[in-house]
């Protein structure tokens, strides 16, 4: 239920039916790779939830068939009206919808611990913690930051995961995926299942991890709507280099295609070549040519320094570098070194 303000109105619509599938993708994956666990670190929900998204997330979650452990977060928290404690959730889907707490497996010999937030803020729930359970696998499932140590959104630090005594800790909250090992235990966040604006480009997916002797990591990517920024020089065919840059025809992943380089490009006849892509947008960081020798001549330091690039760029042509992107610190605009 993500907004997507800044698209339109058939855009949006596209998004937003791709998010619903994400669920059933999920479920599917669970079911492909014989998981024995699901593990979904918060955030399912962006906000108030529509009627269709709850019921696709609770058909999605039985279909898992395994247990299924979630954790609440900043943006989908446990308070009053929340889904997560009015709806009616199926019988292998446990809701942390508290502090911090823990489930036991016997027959996968482990133990699940999880917190939900109750606030749009939470604090460092693993500090002091320490995984007391006497099962082979300590699992951990939480919303929070592992990458700011001051973050209202339960921090989470090397030292706590070393000290923690998990084998595994599932996070969530950070977009883009990572993690790391402390001590024993391996810290994952798979970041997005789908990107959702600039921002969060590229492949995204999930994290199939196996617990045997030690916690590995395989991510997986989704077969989810994508987004992604191009840079291209224009070359002295513009509509030649668009057309060797366009994906296959069709494609509903989001391009941002930012047009550079030096010269005079029609804008607005390329984009007449995006009637098959229709979440193509290009954006002119063309600059404008200039005379790069203009102040060789003048009796000044400037005209010094350019007379003595133009004297070196017959036999150096990093002298006609140097005067371009000179050119450019002189005149306040952006260089892109090469």
């Amino acid at each position: 239920d993500s907004a997507f303000a800044s698209f339109s109105e058939a855009q949006r619509q596209s998004l937003k039916a791709a998010l619903r599938q994400i669920p059933g993708k999920i479920a599917d994956l669970c079911r492909k790779e014989s998981c024995d666990l699901v593990l979904l670190s918060g955030d399912l929900f962006d906000g108030a939830a529509t009627r269709e998204s709850i019921e696709l997330v609770q058909q999605a979650l039985k279909s898992c068939c395994v247990p299924v452990f979630v954790s609440p977060g900043n943006h989908d928290f446990c308070a009053d009206g929340s889904p997560w404690l009015e709806e009616s959730w199926p019988e292998n889907v446990k809701v942390f919808t508290g502090a911090l707490e823990s489930v036991a497996l016997p027959e996968l010999d482990c133990r699940v611990y999880g917190a939900g937030y109750k606030n749009m803020d939470c604090p460092a729930l693993l500090e002091d913690f320490h995984a007391e359970g006497t099962e082979k696998y300590q699992i951990g499932v939480l919303h929070g930051d592992p990458t700011v140590s001051n973050s209202p959104y339960c921090p989470i630090t090397a030292a706590q995961v070393r000290n923690s005594g998990l084998d595994y800790l599932a996070l969530g909250h950070i977009h883009k995926a990572g993690s790391f090992r402390a001590g024993a235990t391996l810290c994952a966040w798979p970041g997005c299942p789908m990107g959702r604006g600039w921002d969060e480009l590229g492949e995204k997916g999930a994290y199939i991890v196996t617990l045997e002797d030690t916690a590995e990591l395989r991510p997986v990517v989704m077969d989810t709507l994508r987004f992604f920024e191009e840079a291209l020089d224009i070359g002295e065919d513009a509509a030649a280099a668009l057309e060797s840059l366009l994906p296959a025809a069709g494609s509903d992943y989001f391009y941002r295609i930012s047009l550079t380089g030096t010269g005079e490009v029609d804008v607005e006849k390329l984009k007449t070549q995006l009637g098959k892509w229709p979440n193509v947008e290009l954006r002119d960081l063309t600059e404008t040519p200039v005379d790069l020798w203009e102040d060789a001549g003048s009796d000044s330091l400037r005209g010094v320094y350019f007379r003595m690039l133009q004297e070196l760029s017959g036999e150096n042509p990093n002298a006609v570098l140097a005067a371009e992107i000179s050119r450019k610190l002189l005149e306040g605009r952006q260089v892109r070194l090469p």
